[in-house]
């Protein structure tokens, strides 16, 4: 049999090799173990036992720790409910590394405890269940409690346990610290194996473990704040790897995409793309790009296209239809003027007015006629402010001041490349901006042919076809046609198209001039009259009955006098 003398020295951990028992050395030691517990209960010092143990065999006989009895002690139920939720995320970190490590000690047991001590969770052997407190003020001597109290790599061998029916299991134990990225203690990993198993690799083992379930928190915590950063992004972003296959979908792309999901399907088979691969296309900034996922709408974007570590790519995309918001807020895309704006006590305008009030509860197409500076735009602003759309965007063309060549991609768009001097990536016509609201196509006889076609297809199938483009967007949009020369004689002259013109002409307002409504000339007077010296700080004059017949006559001789006339020459 060994002595003592011939067995020392134990080596502490500290040192880079130490001895441990195993095979037929480990019966002996626990009978050296046993004497030492003998000489150590006696009032002795019994030197081939380590010093931090023997330490801590009197700090458990200072706490009245009875070695005897062998009873795991558990926090309330409802605050080890909460313990366990606190520590949730190191538990699920934890599992998969304790999995690994049990499939190289099958016959031992490894449990994870919190940093007072709290048993979290545990892989094999039932030795600790869950809850369990094994600090040393608690339990006495043992590995968890030797690791929590000296925070480093600790091996407790079955004989230098305080509690006797931990003694009795003839286990080895190992422990190493688990720390988050500050450095800090917040769990021991802790395994328990027989002595043919224990060696001086398991204690390399089991702190690579505690090692790697420290990194592995830090690593989900980074990566949930960066989801957190994508969650609050107001853009789309979706990250595959080099296989398209989707690994990261923000809030902002699961709702333009309704619900899209991670998986296995590629990008292109997700979204589909109208033109081009997603995953061969160059990288990009801002451009645009129409995707047709199946069973869902047509939806526009503009798109930036980054690599991702891997070979995979990043995608970041933003709906067209809210950049367009905000384009309308910053353009000033909206309609000022109200029916109670509208100046007028004859019948003529009343009734112009009226019908104008009954247009605006529908959505059937306006053709407003009058001469040059009758109020028309006013009255179309007006329709709008008065109907359902009154809160969507009013955009106004003047088809008549538009060049030629121009006129149906500033209508309808048109896609990166459409032609020679075209903006990189696209651009969206009125009919786009205006979608959900109103458009006022103004001067619309000014309109030449080609474009009249394609205004007609429009309005037939209620979407646009960008220049360049071959899949349409859908549109959502009330027409107000507005127009100073005769439409009727002009389709029969073969200036514009008949069909249009029936398109067009489903509800007819004919708005007045002020030469036919002759009684609302002083009023018009004096409101022009006070509102100039509003503005230029002066006490408005009474305007005399002789200067309001002079300005009567004026607008008798006029061909085509009007009060928006008037007031641009004030």
């Amino acid at each position: 049999m060994h002595t003592a003398a011939g067995l020392m020295p134990i080596k502490d951990e500290s040192d880079p090799i130490f001895s441990l028992p195993g095979g037929p050395e480990a019966s002996e030691w626990d009978s050296l173990f046993w004497q030492g517990w003998q000489v150590f209960n006696e009032g002795g010092q019994p030197g081939w036992i380590r010093k931090s143990i023997l330490q801590s065999w009197q700090r458990s006989r200072e706490n009245g720790i009875d070695p005897e009895e062998f009873v795991y002690h558990s926090p309330p139920a409802d605050r080890l409910q909460m313990i366990l939720a606190q520590n949730s995320e190191l538990i699920k970190v934890a599992h998969g590394i304790m999995e690994n490590l049990l499939a190289y000690n099958p016959d031992g047991h490894i449990n994870l405890t919190d940093a007072n001590g709290v048993t979290l969770h545990y892989c094999g052997a039932d030795l600790t269940p869950v809850g369990s407190i094994l600090r040393e003020e608690v339990q006495g001597t043992n590995c968890t409690a030797r690791c929590l109290r000296e925070q480093r790599l600790v091996y407790v061998l079955s004989g230098e346990n305080w509690k006797m029916g931990l003694r009795q299991r003839h286990r080895q134990c190992a422990a190493a610290p688990v720390r988050n990225a500050e450095g800090v203690m917040i769990g021991v990993l802790t395994l328990t194996a027989t002595p043919d198993n224990f060696n001086a690799h398991t204690l390399g083992t089991v702190q690579a473990a505690a090692e790697a379930v420290g990194q592995q928190l830090q690593l989900c915590r980074l990566l949930a704040e960066q989801q957190s950063i994508l969650e609050t992004l107001n853009e789309g972003v979706i990250v595959c790897d080099r296989h398209g296959r989707l690994k990261t979908v923000n809030r902002y792309a699961r709702q333009i995409f309704d619900g899209l999901e991670p998986g296995d399907l590629s990008l292109d088979e997700v979204l589909r793309p109208q033109s081009g691969s997603l995953l061969t296309m160059p990288f990009c900034n801002d451009r645009e790009m129409v995707f047709m996922p199946e069973g869902k709408a047509t939806l526009s974007c503009v798109i930036s296209l980054m690599p991702a570590p891997d070979d995979g790519r990043v995608l970041s995309l933003r709906e067209n239809q809210r950049i367009r918001a905000i384009t309308r807020r910053v353009m000033g895309v909206s309609a000022s003027y109200t029916f109670d704006m509208i100046y007028g006590h004859s019948s003529r305008i009343r009734e112009t007015i009226a019908k104008a009030r009954t247009s605006s509860r529908s959505d059937s197409t306006v053709l407003l006629t009058g001469e040059s500076g009758t109020g028309k735009e006013l009255f179309a602003q007006a329709i709008h402010n008065g109907s359902a759309r009154s809160n969507e965007p009013f955009v106004a063309v003047n088809c008549g001041a538009l060049p030629r060549d121009l006129v149906q991609s500033e209508l309808f768009g048109y896609v990166d490349g459409a032609f020679t001097g075209s903006r990189r990536g696209g651009s969206a016509g009125k009919f786009e901006l205006a979608d959900g609201g109103t458009l006022l196509l103004d001067e619309i006889g000014e309109m030449p042919l080609d474009a009249q076609t394609s205004l007609l297809r429009v309005l037939q199938e209620s979407e646009v076809l960008r220049i360049g483009a071959t899949h349409p967007v859908k549109v959502n949009v009330r027409i107000i046609a507005a127009t100073n020369c005769d439409l009727a004689q002009a389709v029969e002259n073969g200036a514009f198209r008949r069909d249009l013109y029936y398109r067009l002409n489903v509800i007819s307002l004919s708005v007045p001039p002020l030469r036919e409504r002759r009684e609302d000339i002083a009023g018009l007077v004096n409101g022009f009259v006070h509102k100039l010296c509003t503005r230029m700080k002066k006490i408005p004059p009474q305007v005399s009955p002789q200067a309001m017949a002079c300005l009567s006559a004026c607008v008798g001789r006029a061909t085509c006098a009007n009060w928006k006339t008037w007031w641009n020459e004030w």
